[in-house]
């Protein structure tokens, strides 16, 4: 990872980044990759867990504590370590990066604070065989949810108490929270794509869709599934077809070696084929794992910038690799009247696809 970058010493203040490289988790924490050895910051709260993982990884890891401020911590752990210390430049605020820059120079320290971009992230982007299992359990739990929710789903209740009945089948799963707030939007607010759930009461008829996610041993997995009590009518029913032959599509196009944006391209194909192409107003999916939305991205291939990336960046994979864990979830969103989506995790294997979530994909339920 620190070769990648051309950096000895590289600072690490994303949290989800801090996790993957000590399996620590915490509000507040920092590490410094040195090249043998990663030392992490954190404050009275967490010491106790912090040294505990220390323990584990036998001199891989040591503590520093906080004992004033991080930026305090921090400038006194790095002013030694040399000429230059790579921070995470999208992460971090200008205000910090200002405050550590020139309490630096104050003290006279040679240390110099070069950017970084993605190098944790690339690392993160293809799961070992931990995480896969991890996830594979995960989305395994998560669609036992959606099979009782869809099962008890009845018109007539509040979109709130739908979200609500969800949360507590994600606590009863062995989920330690939500992965994100709980989407139900029913009737004309299915049309927006993060219709968070109102007190709206559900019709009979009505299309909802309903998307929910959980987070299991710190790993992310996320779900959609449209949903009507009754018929819809034709016109839901022609949305619904066609995002499901969107999705189909986009799961076909998932092997190693494609480019993610052919799975886009593969659902995006199909929806304006069937003349529903500027209806679907998103991303065809994202990554899953440490973030609900990480690496990969699944969309439309970003346009050139004509510019070479800021050095110490590591680019992310623009093709798919065996290893790599994502949503497929194409949609359509008719402003005023409703809406369609459908999700699914799919792991990205050595010859194609495993799909990892298994709830039936019906529009109309009893």
């Amino acid at each position: 990872m620190l070769a990648r970058v051309q950096i000895d010493r590289l600072l690490i203040t994303t949290l989800p980044n801090v996790t993957w490289l000590t399996g620590f988790e915490a509000s507040a924490a920092a590490v410094l990759v040195r090249p043998h050895q990663c030392v992490l910051l954190t404050d009275g709260r967490y010491r106790e867990a912090a040294i505990e993982i220390a323990e584990r990884c036998a001199g891989l890891i040591t503590v520093v504590p906080v004992e004033d401020t991080y930026e305090e911590t921090i400038v006194r752990l790095i002013a030694d370590e040399g000429s230059a210390v790579g921070f995470e430049a999208g992460s971090m605020t200008v205000a910090r990066l200002n405050w550590l820059t020139t309490t630096l120079r104050h003290t006279g320290s040679p240390t110099v604070l070069s950017p970084t971009m993605t190098a944790v992230e690339a690392c993160r982007i293809v799961k070992d065989d931990w995480e896969i299992d991890i996830l594979r359990d995960a989305a395994q739990r998560l669609s036992a949810v959606a099979i009782g929710v869809i099962a008890d789903f009845r018109p007539g209740i509040a979109e709130r108490d739908v979200a609500q009945g969800i949360e507590a089948g994600l606590r009863r799963a062995g989920f330690s929270r939500p992965a994100f707030d709980t989407i139900v939007a029913s009737g004309p607010r299915a049309a927006l794509p993060h219709g968070r759930a109102s007190d709206r009461v559900i019709q009979p008829g009505e299309v909802v869709v309903l998307d929910f996610g959980g987070v299991y041993g710190g790993y992310c997995v996320d779900l959609t599934r449209t949903v009507a009590c009754g018929d819809p009518g034709s016109e839901a029913r022609e949305w619904y077809d066609s995002v499901l032959a969107a999705q189909s599509a986009a799961i076909a196009a998932v092997r190693p070696g494609r480019p993610a944006a052919d799975v886009d391209l593969a659902a995006r194909t199909v929806l304006e084929q069937r003349g529903l192409g500027p209806l679907f107003t998103h991303g065809t999916g994202h990554g899953l794992g440490l973030e609900v939305h990480e690496a990969p991205r699944v969309g439309r291939p970003r346009r050139e910038s004509g510019r070479d990336p800021m050095p110490g960046t590591v680019l992310l994979p623009e093709d798919l690799d065996a290893g790599m864990i994502l949503t497929v979830e194409p949609g359509v969103y008719v402003p005023g009247r409703g809406g369609v989506r459908i999700e699914d995790d799919v792991l990205v294997t050595a010859s194609g696809v495993e799909v990892l979530t298994n709830v039936p994909r019906t529009l109309v339920i009893d």
